[in-house]
C-alpha cells in the first residue's frame, strides 16, 4: 500500500517540481508522516524523522541529474560551490542531528512554521537585491543556514539558497544551478546522517535503513523522474506565478493542519 501511494505521490511531486520548480519535500513529508503514523501505525517519535530522511534520500538521483545539466550548461558557478559547500555540509549534519534528538512534537512544529515561512516567502517577497558584496564569510553562513533549515524539512534547499543568492545579485542561472548542486550534497548527507542515527535502532520497520524507508523511497523517485519533465514543458504555457501563490495557499493549509492536530 505504501508503495502504491509513493507512486502516486511522486508522480505528483515530480509535476509539480518541474512545472514550479519546487522541491517536492514540502509535499513528501506531511503526506509520509501520515501514512506512517496511519498505516504502518508508528510512533511519532520514529514517523517524523522518517518522513524527513526518505524525502532527503528522494533527492539525491533528481539532484544529481540537475546538478549535471547545469553543469554542462555553464551554470555551476565554482566561487559559490566553493565557500557554501563547507557551511552546506556543516549544516545538513547538524540540521539531521536535531531533528531525530529533539522532542517529535516540537519538530512537527518548528516544520509547520518553516513550511509557513517558506509559503509567505513565495506569495510576498520579490527579487530584490542588496549593496553587499558576496563574501566568503557570507556564503558560509548561507551554506549552514541553507543545510540546516533543508536537514529538517527533507527539502533540497533551493527555496532558501536561491532567494539568498539573488538577494546578492548572483546571476539567476547560475543561482538556480548552484542550488541543484547544493541539493546534491543536502541530500547525501543529510540522509547519511539519518542512516547513522538510525542503524541502531530496533523499534525501526522491516525495509528501513536507518530512518530512511526503502519502499517509499524508491516509490517516489521512479514516477517522480517521468513526469517532471512533463512539468517542465508544461510551465511555458501556465502562469506559474498564479500557480506558486496556489501552491503555497496549500502550503499554509498543511501548515496549519500540523500545528492544530
Amino acid at each position: 500500500m505504501i508503495l502504491l501511494i509513493c507512486l502516486a505521490l511522486g508522480a505528483v511531486v515530480g509535476f509539480m517540481a518541474g512545472m514550479l520548480g519546487i522541491g517536492g519535500g514540502l509535499i513528501i513529508v506531511p503526506v509520509l508522516l501520515y501514512f506512517f503514523t496511519h498505516y504502518l501505525e508508528l510512533p511519532l517519535a520514529l514517523a517524523m524523522p522518517m518522513a524527513i530522511a526518505t524525502s532527503l534520500s528522494t533527492i539525491i538521483l533528481t539532484a544529481l541529474s540537475s546538478s549535471w545539466a547545469h553543469y554542462k550548461l555553464g551554470n555551476l558557478n565554482r566561487f559559490v560551490l566553493a565557500w557554501a559547500a563547507a557551511g552546506i555540509v556543516c549544516g545538513a549534519v547538524f540540521g539531521a542531528n536535531i531533528a531525530t534528538s529533539i522532542d517529535p512534537q516540537l519538530l512537527k512544529r518548528v516544520f509547520a512554521c518553516l513550511v509557513l515561512l517558506i509559503a509567505a516567502q513565495m506569495v510576498f517577497i520579490g527579487r530584490k537585491t542588496s549593496q553587499h558584496k558576496l563574501s566568503r564569510t557570507a556564503l558560509g553562513a548561507i551554506g549552514m543556514a541553507t543545510g540546516c533549515v533543508s536537514s529538517v524539512l527533507g527539502i533540497g534547499g533551493g527555496a532558501i539558497l536561491v532567494p539568498a543568492l539573488l538577494w546578492f545579485r548572483v546571476n539567476i542561472r547560475q543561482a538556480i544551478g548552484c542550488a541543484s548542486f547544493s541539493g546534491l550534497v543536502i541530500a547525501f548527507f543529510g540522509s547519511a546522517s539519518f542512516v547513522l542515527a538510525g542503524w541502531n535502532n530496533v523499534n525501526l520497520p522491516q525495509w528501513a535503513v536507518g530512518y530512511v524507508y526503502l519502499p517509499a523511497s524508491l516509490g517516489i523517485v521512479t514516477t517522480s523522474v517521468l513526469t517532471a519533465g512533463f512539468g517542465a514543458k508544461l510551465s511555458h504555457s501556465l502562469n506559474t506565478q498564479l500557480l506558486k501563490k496556489i501552491f503555497a495557499g496549500v502550503l499554509v493549509i498543511v501548515s496549519l493542519r500540523m500545528l492544530l492536530g
